[in-house]
């Protein structure tokens, strides 16, 4: 499993892009999607909402279970994608890629995001 590089990460298992366009991306990690399995559902905040670092801003329901989304940073949700709110699936398949949550205009941001490389210690401890 290989964390992208140029990502961040939080202890929650979501990860975060740098801001393009004044927003920056948030989704989950392989590694979570992987002990979710397969995802069937997706709840995401709504364009216009604000979220907090470390607070539930959604869910994700699996065949195993349901598992709260949290938010990486505080901001405002700019955008969803719709396409993993028709396609749970894209979170198992491309967690890095098309199966991106929401995107977020930042207003603070906490400390203790972790790189890659302290992400893949922390997942391997």
């Amino acid at each position: 499993m290989s964390n992208p590089q140029q990502l961040r990460y939080s202890k929650e298992h979501e990860w975060l892009s740098d801001a393009e366009d004044g927003a920056s991306t948030v989704g989950i990690t392989e590694h979570a999607a992987n002990a979710l399995g397969d995802v069937v559902f997706v709840q995401l905040p709504e364009v216009g909402d604000s979220v907090t670092a470390g607070e539930t801003c959604g869910e994700l329901e699996s065949t195993k279970s349901v598992s709260d989304l949290y938010s990486p940073v505080s901001g405002e949700v700019t955008e969803v994608n719709e396409d993993v709110v028709n396609d749970p699936s894209l979170v198992n398949s491309a967690p890095f890629e098309g199966g991106w949550l929401f995107k977020v205009r930042i207003t603070d941001e906490p400390a203790d995001l972790l790189s890659a490389d302290e992400y893949t210690a922390f997942t391997a401890g």
